[in-house]
Parts: C-alpha cells; structure tokens; sequence
C-alpha cells in the first residue's frame, strides 16, 4: 500500500503531464525530459517518437515497427508496465490510428505513451509527411530506409498488388523489395510529373519524364499515357484526362493508400483499418441473417456497432395482405412487370387480368382485363420494357397472344400451325424479338408482329428463357435437359442434366443461377456457369404439375416456390431447408413472383381461383421473432 506522500507525489506528476503534454502538442517541443516519462510529440498526428517510459535517451526502435515496452520499463506510477500481447498491441494501434483520423491527436500521443506501443514506424511517418507536403525528393529518400524494413522476413507482407502480379512466389527474395521500391517510386514520380503539369512547369514535368520516370523501365504503358498530358492545354483538361483530383491533399491522401498496400502493416497500417474490419463485421452478419430483405448501406454510420445484426421476420412477407378473387377458374400464372409497377394473372377462365400495384400501400386493383384466351392462360411474359405482355396457353393451344399493355389492344395474334404447341415464351433482351415452343418440337424465334425469323426443328420445349447476352436461348426439353441455342451460328450444348422431367425453371439477373421445379423431386438450384448442381431445397411437394419457382428479396437471396400440398415455401438462398412456409390457399399452388422493386412484396397463384399478396405483418405478433421465440 502506498503512502499519503506518494499518492500527493503521483498526483502532482500526473497534473505535471497533463500540462506538459498540451504544451508538446501546442508549441511541438518534447518537455519534461528531466521527469520519469517524457511526453510524445506527434508529427501529423502520428506518434513516431519514444515509448514515453524512460528517462530522456531511453527510447527503444524495433525495425518491426511496433515499440512494445521493455520488460524493466517502468509507468508513471513507478510499477512496471504491462506487457501486451501481439493481438493487443495490434488493436491498440488500431484505435490509435482511428482517433488520429478523429483529429483527437492529444488521446493518441496518450495511448500510445501509456501502452508502450508505436502507432507507425518513424521512417513511415517521415515518409508519409513528405508526401503530404509535397517534398518528393526527400519522399524517394525516405523509400531507402523503408527498404530495410521490407527485407526483414518477419515484416515483409505482400500486397495484393503485388499477388496480382505473380510477385507472391518472390517472396523473401530480395528482388521482391527491388521491384516494391520501384513500383513506389514510380507512383510517387507519377505525382510529381502531374502536379508540375497543372502548375504549369511543363519543362519540369519533362525533366521527370525524361530523366526520373522512363528509366525506371516500368509499365512503358502507362508512362506513353503520361507524356500524352504533355498536350492539355489547362488544368480542368489534364484532371479530366488524367482521371485525378488535382494537386493537394485529395490526390496525396489517394496516393498514401496506394502506397501503403505495398508496406507491411507493421511499419505502416493500412488506411482506415478499424473502419474496414467493423464493415467486414457488418456484411458478414447480414450475410447470415436468414431475413435480411433490405438494402446493404455500407456506412456504419447506419447499424449499430454494440448488437449484432439480427433481423426479424415481421418484416419478411410472410403475411396474406390481399387476396384477389376476380378470376372465376383455377389461376395459372402470375408475373410482375419488370418496374413492379403492375401484376399480370393468367387463369383457365381465358382471361389475363392486369392489376395495378399502389407504390405507397401495396394495394393491387384491376387496371384491365384481357380476354379471347380459348384454352386458358398459363404463361405470361413481359417485354423488357413492359410495354407488350406476351400470353401462352396449354399444351393444346396453338397460339400466342402479343398485348400492348397501355393500351389494351392486341398487336398480334400468332399461330403457324394449327398442330402447334406454343406452351412458353422468353423475351430477347432488345424487347423486338422473342422465342416460343411447345412439346410437339415447335421453337420459333419471332418479331414483335409475329413474323418467323428463324425456327430450330425437332426440339420439344418445356420452358424458355433468354440470357442477357442477347444470342442464347435456354430451353428444358423432354430429354430431362437444358440446352443453350444459338440462333445466330445454330450451335447448341448441354448446360444441364437432371434425372426426372424439368417441369419450369426461371434464371438469376444476373444469368449464374437457375432455378429447376423437378417432377417428384422439388426445386433444384444450378450454377450454369459450372454446369454444377448447387443445391437441393427440401419441403416442397412437387408431383408432375407445371409449378413456377422464383428468385426474390433484395439481391435475389430468396427462392421462393408453389407446392402440391397447397403452402408457399421460401427458401434463403444458401439454406436446403425452409425459413417460411405460407398457408392460405386451399389447392395447388401454380406459381409464385417476387417483385422485383418491392423486395417486402409477393404474389401467388392458386388452383382455388385465388391470388394472393404477401407481405410483412402489420402486427408483430402475427410472426415470431427470428429466434423462434
């Protein structure tokens, strides 16, 4: 226990640092050298000077670039200081490096004089101050001593710049070093050349061109483009040209970052290190959060750091908001346009009924009803744009219906035979053509008024899809199969081999994935790209009715799929079993869509001439929570 004596000892020392570390940070100067802890003084908010722990002269540099208190040193309580580990030390720095980017320079010379650590290597913060500054000579002087540091095997990191360019096999050679320094030292002459040429000195930037940056005999390329600015005729052209903010703190602060990817963190930390680990944090927890259905915001700002993310399922549409009855036969198929402004149904009673969707509520009304359908409906396809909505009927229909959805008017009424079987369509994504086909080997490729372009023969088509490169079809054929057709060369491969007929399938925004409703085997997901079965979804009763799956939510992390058994079932995307299982409707459930703009918004089409609307629960007892409680 200590004394009364010491206690008024150590409390005047303390008031002592206080007042000598603002006059450190105020005037520069390192004061009380003659005290048991000499103050830190920091150069652009950076520590780069002694532990603090010593008297004058007995400050420690480890070439590693962390400083970590010598086991006799001794805190300003007179006890020896605390030992870190190397996960403390690095977080220590961490926080040090966030509070300087705070501008709380003052809290970081204290942190790091109480810890014994070093936010960054004193060469490093000569280095960076240089460039901040401008003074490129000495910045190239700098880049020898940093050098050293990156010969030292335990403080060599490759950057990925570095990986990128198949440098990672070099990795202790000291050619690696070599080749860093100059991949340095050509940024920083890259700099150097820019801002002389909107200063002006345009005699000055060829002198770097000519005698500093080409003999380098690094990326020629880029050094052809740079002697091009030579020709702007003032700044505004050169920054355009250059693609570059400009001299000053901007285009320094954008060259630090990329210099520092080629620096060991030890000597040097990355740029907003803290920052980018916490947001790493945050898109992990969203990315396995099983409901997360809204938009990834990637400023922190937005989320709360002190809980994990954890969404709820009353927000997931999991709850009937609207049950549309107008149809007085089974539904068929249901679709929403590509802008989520409308609904199309198609029923067995012979008529397409296009709904409105209310952006503010939700709320679907009848917008119009298209009729003349003698077999029924049971696809439906919107234009890219949504203007033409293009209807298909069973599998002894013959013709295909072209709407003009603003209007109402059939533009065309197609049949080329009446021994045809036109059951499904795909729109190319130019929205002036599209391909239908049927399962008595009809495959058309058709204009906007119905006109045959080209025909692929002996094909019996299930389902269609076009992909966005404008030149291959997809089609599942009675082979248990999908191919990819070319109409343009008419080549043609196979993509993917089930064992048991594919009733529908639907493709992925983005052409990866598809998504497969197996007769008596459920919804199946494949990579096209791999030509790989990714996953199997378990649940669902899928006989051999024609049922339509959908992908869904934000991002596509949804499926979502009718069943036999008269239920909706969602799947996320990464998960075999179910999230959500829906009920409401009283027979087979035909097909599902998920609009694509209101990713809280669902739609399903019922045998029991019913289509529902799902939403999120109004009341937050309607579904639990995510925990299941």
């Amino acid at each position: 226990m200590q004394t009364n004596g010491a206690e008024d000892g150590q409390e005047e020392l303390e008031q002592e640092q206080e007042l000598e570390l603002e006059l450190g940070c105020l005037a520069g100067a390192q004061n009380g050298e003659a005290g048991s802890s000499a103050v830190v003084a920091h150069a652009n908010g950076l520590v780069s000077g002694t532990n603090g722990a010593g008297a004058a002269g007995n400050s420690d540099s480890e070439s590693n670039g962390v400083s970590a208190a010598p086991s006799a040193a001794l805190g300003p309580s007179g006890k020896p200081k605390r030992r870190f580990s190397q996960s403390d030390e690095d977080l220590i720095r961490l926080i040090g490096q966030h509070l300087h980017g705070l501008g709380l320079n003052q809290t970081v010379d204290l942190l790091m004089q109480e810890s014994g650590c070093r936010l960054e290597h004193s060469a490093a913060t000569k280095f960076r101050n240089h460039v901040m500054e401008g003074e490129w000579d000495k910045a190239e002087s700098d880049l020898n001593e940093l050098k050293a540091l990156m010969h030292s095997p335990s403080a060599i990191v490759v950057s990925q710049n570095c990986i990128a360019e198949g440098c990672a096999k070099h990795l202790h050679s000291p050619s690696l070093c070599c080749s860093v320094q100059q991949r340095m030292k050509f940024l920083l002459l890259q700099q150097k050349y820019l801002e002389y040429l909107e200063d002006g000195k345009v005699l000055e930037a060829l002198q770097v061109l000519r005698g500093e940056l080409t003999p380098l005999k690094y990326n020629t390329d880029r050094i052809h483009v740079l002697s091009g600015y030579l020709m702007c005729s003032h700044a505004e052209d050169l920054r355009a040209k250059a693609e570059w903010e400009g001299k000053g703190a901007v285009s320094r602060c954008r060259l630090l970052d990329k210099l520092q990817t080629y620096l060991p963190p030890s000597v040097m930390l990355p740029p907003r290190r803290l920052q980018t680990l916490l947001r790493q944090a945050v898109e992990l927890q969203r990315d396995r959060c099983l409901y997360h259905n809204t938009a990834l915001d990637g400023n922190l700002d937005s989320v709360s750091l002190l809980i994990d993310h954890v969404c709820s399922r009353k927000h997931f549409p999991c709850t009937t908001q609207q049950v549309l009855t107008e149809h007085c036969n089974e539904v068929w198929f249901c679709r929403f346009s590509n802008d989520g402004t409308k609904l199309a149904t198609g029923s067995k009673d012979a008529t397409v009924i296009i709904w409105q969707v209310d952006p503010d509520t939700h709320q679907l009304r009848v917008l119009r009803t298209l009729e003349g359908h003698a077999y029924g409906v049971s696809y439906l396809a919107w234009s890219p744009d949504d203007t033409y909505l293009v209807a298909c009927g069973p599998d002894d229909c013959s013709e295909l219906w072209v709407w003009n959805v603003q209007t109402g008017v059939l533009r065309t009424k197609m049949s080329q035979s009446h021994e045809d079987s036109l059951t499904s369509v795909a729109w190319n994504p130019d929205g002036r053509r599209f391909v239908t086909g049927g399962q008595r080997g009809q495959f058309y490729q058709c204009d906007l008024d119905g006109n045959l372009l080209d025909s692929w023969e002996g094909v019996r088509v299930q389902c269609l899809w076009c992909l966005n490169d404008g030149r291959t079809v997809l089609a599942s054929d009675t082979h248990q199969r999908i191919r990819g057709y070319n109409f343009e060369d008419l080549t043609d491969r196979n993509i993917v081999q089930e064992d048991h007929p594919i009733m529908s399938f639907t493709v992925s925004k983005n052409g990866r994935l598809a998504l497969l409703n197996v007769a008596t085997q459920g919804v199946h997901l494949w990579d096209l790209q791999d030509r790989a079965l990714v996953r199997k979804y378990q649940g669902v009763t899928q006989g051999f009715y024609t049922i339509h799956s959908c992908f869904g939510g934000l991002n596509e992390d949804f499926i979502a799929s009718g069943s036999e058994d008269h239920k909706v079932y969602i799947w996320h995307k990464r998960s075999e079993l179910p999230i959500a299982e829906l009920s409401g409707h009283t027979r087979t459930v035909n097909c599902v869509s998920w609009n694509p703009v209101y990713p809280g918004f669902m739609a399903s089409a019922s045998d029991d001439g019913t289509v529902r609307i799902w939403g999120p629960s109004q009341d937050p007892q309607d579904c639990d929570e995510l925990n299941g409680k």
